[in-house]
């Protein structure tokens, strides 16, 4: 039988096999009775699937969090294109005959781990004070395992492997840059990009699929991340309770207003510069994905929902005649 393409590849006409990993399934019950709703990922991305025969026993198959190999054809509904699917199993040893390969399957950064890592600990040797520093090296070193790999969130924007590094990393580039065009603290800034989503570690559990912990659906990651940093900065013999209370609020600011979320608006300079660096790079990752899912014909995008608006396609320049 054909090979389904890749998820991004995916075409209502498209029928065969494939391997995914499973990253959501639901029992659901429509107008014509039970059915499973699964959400499948590949490198490429992700993609709604159903299966509505034998729904008990396809459920007992496979877990979220599993790799699983399936038989099923491409489908539209209302204008979004999902699998139905005819078969679905976990996947076992004899599949890699077959062409199974976990890292076809799993979404993880296109830089590489060690490269980022690198970058990030130059940007902590950056910082001039010493206990910041110390406080910094002390954070990453303790939670080094977690870092290099968790995703930044479940969906909204960098929801894959080492998407939380890559995440910060960014944020460090351009509130660096903001910090010295405004002449601002600079190494106050540098702290507030690594320390802001700390808490994440915590609030989300990751093995191949992403979930909220209990604590992270009921602290949130700000309050994990205050508690993360408290405890390190104690650590350290007479860390400066007006450093302390300034990197607090760098965190606990950092979604930019209480209406998005944080228990404080903004009250320094290093405070805005950083909530406006993670809010412009958490919006451009949202809108250079739906620009790249968009397979609709026409200058502009389908409505996004969480930016609330449509967007435009972006056009090569033509080049002139003769060139």
């Amino acid at each position: 039988m054909a090979r389904l393409p890749q998820i991004a590849l995916v075409e209502a006409s498209s029928s065969g096999t494939g391997f995914f990993l499973c990253v959501r399934k639901e029992r659901r019950t429509g107008a014509k009775g039970a059915f499973l709703a699964v959400v499948l990922q590949d490198v490429s991305g992700e993609i709604g699937a159903k299966v509505f025969q034998d729904v008990d026993a396809a459920g007992e198959q496979f877990e979220v969090g599993e790799f699983v190999a399936v038989q099923g054809r491409g489908n539209l509904f209302h204008e979004r294109l999902e699998l139905i699917l005819d078969k679905i199993r976990r996947v076992i040893p004899g599949d890699a005959a077959l062409g199974f390969r976990e890292e076809d399957c799993i979404r993880a950064s296109p830089r590489p781990i060690d490269e980022m890592w690198q970058e990030l600990l130059a940007r902590i040797q950056s910082v001039e004070r010493r206990d910041l520093r110390e406080l910094l090296e002390r954070l990453v070193t303790t939670h080094e395992a977690k870092l290099r790999i968790w995703p930044a969130g479940v969906k909204v924007h960098h929801d894959y492997r080492s998407g939380l590094l890559e995440h910060v990393l960014k944020v460090l580039e351009i509130s660096s840059f903001l910090a010295d065009a405004y002449g601002a603290r600079r190494d106050l800034v540098v702290a507030g990009a690594i320390l802001h989503d700390i808490g994440k570690l915590d609030e989300l559990s990751y093995a191949l699929a992403t979930e909220y912990t209990v604590k992270g659906n009921l602290v949130g990651h700000m309050a994990i991340g205050v508690g993360m940093l408290r405890a390190a900065a104690s650590e350290i013999p007479d860390f400066p309770e007006e450093l302390l209370l300034e990197l607090t609020h760098l965190i606990l600011s950092h979604h930019g207003s209480k209406e998005l979320g944080s228990p404080v608006d903004p009250m320094t300079v290093e405070a805005f510069i950083l909530a406006a660096c993670d809010d412009l790079d958490a919006k451009l990752h949202q809108i250079r994905r739906h620009l790249a899912d968009d397979g609709t014909d026409g200058p502009f995008t389908t409505y996004h929902p969480r930016l609330k608006r449509v967007l435009l396609k972006p056009v090569e320049p033509s080049k002139p005649s003769g060139s």
